[in-house]
C-alpha cells in the first residue's frame, strides 16, 4: 500500500510539475490572452513593492503575507529598473496586433501604452528624485509624512502577525528617510532646490512629527490603539509596544533629525522663486508634466487663458447669488470672504467643533447615496469613512483628500478632512466637499473602477489625474443637476466657491511655473478671486509649487465630461440616458481624455442608429 501511495504520490507531483509549466509557459511567460499579460506586468510591478500590496489587501497577515513588514525601496536603481521594466513592457504590447483584438482589448491597449509613455518622459530628468517627484520632501505630499500616514492608514493591524510586522516596517523606516536625504542632497548638486518657503515648511513639519515623546507618537499610538481591538496577549502586546517606542526613539527620530539637518544645510542655498522656470530643462519638464497631468495637448498659455475666462464666467454667476442673499457690495471675492467669516456657518475651533464636522460629513453623504439609485446604473460595494487628516500633517495637506480602499473590502475608502482650523470650510461648503472627495465623486469612481469585473488590474488601478480629479469636480456641477442645493443659495456658493477655486488653480498653477508669479502674487491672486481663508490658499498655492501641472487637472477633467454630456444630450435628444452615459464614463475605467471623448462619441453612434 505504501509503495503505491509512493508511486501515486510521484505521479501527482510529476503532474503538478507539468501543469505548473504549462500554466507558466502559456499564462505567465507567453500569455495566450492579451488580459493575462496586462495581468502579469501588474502583477510584476506590485510584487517588489510592498505598500502597494497592503493597499491593495487579500494577502496581509494569511501565511504566504512576505511583504507586510517591508517597505518599497527608494533608490535609483530602482527608478531606472522600472523605466526598464516599461521598455520591456511596451514592447510586448506592441507585439500584439491591436486590430485583432476585442473592442475591450483595444482600450486597454491604448490606456495602457499612453500611461507607460507619459510615466517614461520623466526619464528625461535625471535630477527628479528617485521616486520621480520634483521634491521628494515637500510639505503637502512628502515621503516624511506619507510614510507614517500609510502606516496609520494602510497597514492593517489584524493580527499578532500584522502588529509584528508593523513594528518591523517601523524600524525599516530609518534606512527609507536616510536614502529620501541622501537623494535631496543629489538633488542639490544639481541645482535643485526646493523654494526657501518649502524647506521651512519642511522642517517646521518634521519637527511637529518628532517633537511627542516617542511613547507618545501616533505611530506608537496606534500600535496601541489597534492591538487592543484584536484579543491579543498582554504580555506580548506590551512587549511589542515597547519595542515599537525603541524603533521610534532609536531609529525614526534620528532618521529625522538627520533629514532635518540636510533640510537646515539646504536652505541657505534655496531661492524664493516658486516656478520650475528656474530649473535647467523645468520649462519642458513643466510642458511634459501638463500633457501627462491634463492627458491634452493644451500649452501654458492655453491653459493661463482658459482659467482667466473661467474665473470671469463663475465670479459673474456667483454675483448673481450672492445678491439673492442680500450681499451686493464689493467683489466677488470680498463678498465671499464676508460669508467665510460669518459666525452663523461656524463650528467651534476646538475638538466638540471637529467631532461635529465630522458627523456632518457621513450626514451629508449619507444623505447623497440614498439618492445615488437614480442617477446611477450600479454602485460600488466597498464603504466609505470620513476621518481627520493625522494632526502632525495638517499644516502642510490640503483641504482635504480621498484613499481609495483595499480590493478585499478589509479597508474602506477614506475622506480624509483637514480640520487645522474649521473656519477653513464654512457649513455652506461642506456639501461640496464631500460630493468631490466622496460621493458621487472619488469614492463613486475610484471604488466602481477597482470592481469592474473582466478589466485587467492595471485598469482597475488606473489614475489619470484628469479623468479622475475631473469626475470629482463634475460630480460637484452634478450635485447641482440633480437639486441638492434647491432652495439652499448658501450651499449653492459653496458649489460656486470650489469651482471658482479650480478655475484659479489654472491662472495661479501655469503664473509660477510658465509666467514667473511669485508665490505672494498666486496666493494674493487666488485670496483675491476665491474669498478662501489665507491659510488655506498658502496651503494649495504651496501644494502647486511642489507638484507642477497637477493643479490643472480638475478643470481640464471637468470640462470634457460636462461637454460630452452635453454633446450626447444634444444629439439624442430623448434617447440620452444620464445613467447610461455614467455607466460608459464610469464602468470603462480611468483613461486619457482623448480616449474617452472617442469612447462617448461612439456610444452616441450607436445609439442613434436603434
Amino acid at each position: 500500500m505504501k509503495k503505491v501511495l509512493g508511486v501515486t504520490g510521484a505521479v501527482l507531483a510529476l503532474l503538478l510539475i507539468a501543469a505548473g509549466a504549462f500554466v507558466y509557459e502559456l499564462v505567465w511567460k507567453h500569455p495566450l490572452r492579451f488580459n493575462w499579460m496586462l495581468d502579469r506586468q501588474a502583477v510584476a510591478f506590485v510584487v517588489d513593492r510592498p505598500q502597494e500590496l497592503s493597499a491593495i489587501g487579500f494577502v496581509d497577515g494569511t501565511w504566504f503575507d512576505f511583504h507586510s513588514g517591508k517597505l518599497d525601496s527608494y533608490s535609483l536603481v530602482e527608478r531606472q529598473e522600472n523605466f526598464r521594466r516599461l521598455r520591456d513592457n511596451e514592447a510586448e504590447i506592441r507585439r500584439w496586433n491591436r486590430a485583432d483584438l476585442a473592442p475591450q482589448e483595444q482600450l486597454s491597449y491604448d490606456i495602457v501604452l499612453w500611461s507607460y509613455d507619459r510615466t517614461l518622459a520623466d526619464a528625461k530628468y535625471p535630477w527628479l528624485g528617485a521616486d520621480d517627484s520634483l521634491y521628494p520632501v515637500n510639505p503637502a505630499f512628502g515621503i516624511q509624512k506619507n510614510l507614517p500616514n500609510f502606516l496609520l492608514s494602510t497597514h492593517p493591524i489584524r493580527n499578532a502577525r500584522l502588529a509584528r510586522h508593523y513594528v518591523d516596517r517601523l524600524r525599516a523606516l530609518g534606512a527609507v528617510l536616510d536614502a529620501v536625504t541622501a537623494d535631496v542632497a543629489r538633488q542639490a548638486l544639481q541645482g535643485v532646490i526646493p523654494p526657501d518657503f518649502i524647506v521651512d515648511g519642511n522642517i517646521a513639519q518634521i519637527g511637529s512629527l518628532i517633537a511627542p515623546p516617542p511613547d507618545k507618537n501616533a505611530l506608537v499610538r496606534n500600535l496601541a490603539d489597534k492591538t487592543a481591538k484584536i484579543g491579543m496577549d498582554d504580555g506580548e502586546r506590551r512587549e511589542l509596544i515597547d519595542e515599537a517606542t525603541a524603533a521610534v526613539r532609536d531609529v525614526v527620530y534620528p532618521a529625522y533629525r538627520r533629514m532635518i539637518a540636510e533640510e537646515q544645510a539646504l536652505r541657505p542655498r534655496a531661492t524664493h522663486d516658486a516656478g520650475v522656470w528656474r530649473l535647467k530643462g523645468g520649462a519642458e519638464y513643466y510642458a511634459d508634466q501638463l500633457k501627462q497631468l491634463t492627458a491634452s495637448d493644451m500649452t501654458p498659455d492655453e491653459i493661463h487663458a482658459y482659467g482667466l475666462s473661467e474665473v470671469a464666467r463663475i465670479s459673474a454667476e456667483a454675483d448673481a447669488v450672492l445678491k439673492t442673499v442680500g450681499l451686493e457690495d464689493g467683489t466677488v471675492g470680498a463678498r465671499l470672504d464676508k460669508l467665510m467669516a460669518d459666525p452663523r456657518f461656524l463650528y467651534a475651533n476646538d475638538d466638540a467643533g471637529r467631532a461635529r464636522m465630522l458627523a456632518h460629513y457621513k450626514e451629508l453623504l449619507g444623505h447623497v447615496r440614498a439618492l445615488l439609485p437614480r442617477y446611477f446604473a450600479s454602485l460600488p460595494r466597498a464603504e466609505l469613512d470620513v476621518r481627520r487628516v493625522p494632526p502632525f500633517s495638517e499644516k502642510g495637506s490640503a483641504g482635504a483628500y480621498y484613499e481609495p480602499p483595499a480590493l478585499d473590502g478589509s479597508k474602506p475608502g477614506i475622506f480624509f478632512a483637514n480640520l487645522r482650523n474649521v473656519a477653513e470650510t464654512p457649513m455652506w461648503a461642506m456639501p461640496t466637499l464631500a460630493y468631490h472627495e466622496g460621493i458621487p465623486g472619488h469614492h463613486l469612481q475610484i471604488a466602481t473602477a477597482m470592481e469592474i469585473p473582466g478589466l485587467p488590474l492595471l485598469r482597475r488601478f488606473q489614475f489619470i489625474p484628469a479623468f479622475s480629479e475631473g469626475w470629482a469636480l463634475y460630480a460637484e456641477h452634478l450635485a447641482k443637476d440633480i437639486g441638492l442645493y434647491r432652495g439652499d443659495p448658501y450651499g449653492d456658493l459653496g458649489r460656486l466657491q470650489a469651482e471658482l477655486f479650480r478655475a484659479a488653480r489654472l491662472v495661479v498653477d501655469t503664473g509660477m511655473h510658465a509666467k514667473h508669479w511669485s508665490r505672494e502674487q498666486a496666493i494674493a491672486y487666488m485670496q483675491s478671486v476665491t474669498g478662501m481663508a489665507p491659510s488655506d490658499v498658502t496651503a494649495e498655492v504651496e501644494r502647486y509649487v511642489v507638484w507642477p501641472g497637477q493643479a490643472c487637472a480638475y478643470k481640464i477633467g471637468m470640462k470634457t465630461i460636462l461637454d460630452l454630456r452635453e454633446k450626447a444630450k444634444a444629439k439624442l435628444g430623448p434617447r440620452f440616458d444620464l445613467k447610461g452615459f455614467h455607466a460608459l464614463v464610469l464602468e470603462n475605467g480611468a483613461m486619457p481624455l482623448w480616449l474617452l471623448q472617442e469612447n462617448v462619441e461612439r456610444w452616441i453612434a450607436e445609439r442613434q442608429r436603434r
